[in-house]
Order: C-alpha cells, then sequence, then structure tokens
C-alpha cells in the first residue's frame, strides 16, 4: 500500500522546485494535494502535469486573508486536512551594506510570517495525527557571504517548530523542519548572474562531501517520511538533507 494513501495534503510554494516534487511524491504516494502560488499560469502548468489529484488555488502566503480564502476552499472541498507543507520561500543574495528595507520585508513576511499564518489557519481542519513539515535551510546553522537576511529567516522559522512541538502537546499533531542543502531548482539557479549557473552549482558542490547538488526528489522521498506513519514518532526535529554540507 501507498504510503499517503487516501492523505489530503497542502504544499505551498508547490508550482516548481522542490515543492512541485514533493506534491508529485506525494501524489505518487496515493495522497490528493492541494498546490499555492502567486502566479496562476505557473499553478495551472503545475497541475497539468501532476494529473486529476492536485488541485491549484492562487495564494501569497504573506497575507493571512488570502490564507483563509485557502483554508475556506480546503475545507468545503475536502472537509479535513491531513498534511501541510510550508515550503513557500523566497531570498537573494545582499552583502551587509546593500541589504534594503523592502528585500528584508520581502523575505521575512513570506519565509517567517508566511509559515506563522500557514501553520496557525491550518489548525482549525487538521486530522488526527496530522503531519507539518516546514522547508528550513542548511544556513539556519552555517553563515552563508551576503546571505544574512534569508539565513536569518530560517533559523526564526526553525526555532518557531521548537515552542509549537510544546504548544501542540497532547493534540497528535507532528511538526518536524525539513532543511534540503544544496539543491537544483529554479529558485537556486535564479540566484546565480545569468550565465553562471553552473560555475554557482559548482562553488557549492565543492563544499559537500557527496560532491555534488541534490535534486528536488530527493527532498521529496525525505518529505514523504516525514509526513508518513514511518515517521510517527518523529516530533520537532530539523532533518537536513545535504549530502553531509553541514556536518563538517
Amino acid at each position: 500500500m501507498s504510503k499517503l494513501n487516501g492523505k489530503i495534503a497542502l504544499v505551498t510554494g508547490g508550482n516548481s522546485g522542490i515543492g512541485f516534487a514533493i506534491a508529485k511524491q506525494f501524489i505518487q504516494e496515493g495522497a490528493s494535494v492541494i498546490i499555492t502560488a502567486r502566479r496562476k499560469t505557473q499553478l495551472d502548468e503545475a497541475v497539468k502535469e501532476l494529473g486529476e489529484r492536485a488541485t491549484a488555488f492562487v495564494a501569497d502566503v504573506s497575507k493571512p486573508e488570502e490564507l483563509s480564502n485557502l483554508y475556506k476552499m480546503i475545507q468545503d472541498k475536502f472537509g479535513a486536512l491531513d498534511i501541510v507543507v510550508a515550503n513557500a520561500g523566497t531570498g537573494e543574495f545582499q552583502p551587509l551594506g546593500e541589504i534594503t528595507e523592502e528585500s528584508y520585508d520581502k523575505t521575512f513576511d513570506t519565509n517567517v510570517k508566511g509559515v506563522i499564518f500557514t501553520v496557525q489557519k491550518a489548525l482549525p481542519i487538521l486530522s488526527p495525527s496530522a503531519s507539518i513539515i516546514i522547508t528550513g535551510s542548511t544556513v539556519s546553522v552555517s553563515g552563508t557571504p551576503a546571505f544574512s537576511v534569508y539565513s536569518a529567516s530560517k533559523s526564526a522559522v526553525r526555532n518557531l517548530v521548537r515552542s509549537w512541538v510544546i504548544d501542540l502537546k497532547g493534540k497528535g499533531i507532528r511538526i518536524n523542519v525539513l532543511s534540503p542543502g544544496v539543491t537544483e531548482t529554479p529558485g537556486l539557479l535564479g540566484l546565480a548572474e545569468p550565465g553562471k549557473e553552473e560555475e554557482l552549482l559548482a562553488s557549492f558542490a565543492s563544499q559537500i562531501p557527496l560532491g555534488r547538488a541534490a535534486k528536488p526528489k530527493e527532498m521529496a522521498t525525505v518529505a514523504v517520511f516525514l509526513a508518513s506513519d514511518d515517521a510517527s514518532y518523529v516530533n520537532g526535529i530539523e532533518l537536513f538533507v545535504d549530502g553531509g554540507m553541514v556536518q563538517i
């Protein structure tokens, strides 16, 4: 039997990259999946590829009122929710001295405020023994040049989860952080100057014990584990999926 047979899952930022890979893997494991993003065209393309067990909903996670509309739709259509993957995120390279208020607000509104309200507003419709997965990052525990604001946002997310496992004590809801290392996604490649994408990947790969960047599917298979009954006693952890990068 598939690991997520009959489950209803939400994946924010599910139109591309790691979020799309997670949605695809969840469907292969028997789940029905709602994906969100801000751009309808990209969502429609993603759903077309994911198939009939995928549902798209346009929402900006940094806007709580749009999340309220999302959860109303889920409740009306599905009744309850078994899995939440708070994956939507953003970031850009800006060294100290060049950080702007606009970039700070955009990063923290999406990566921190968005995660808070994605999780909080899901609580009333979560099923017993639901699983919440937050997409973190290895930068939550390591410094990265010109990436301090993004790194701080991911550290914040990890520490939210430390407190939330206490807030949710006795409710049967598990919440964990999945922290990818360097992963070949449009978001990562978009940080490079045009034509220097492979150079960026190579520079990261040289720091990874496995000697390569990850593929999005390698994050998705771990997300399946955290979402499934295989992880029924896994709660409050930050699981690094990084080829050993932060262990050295």
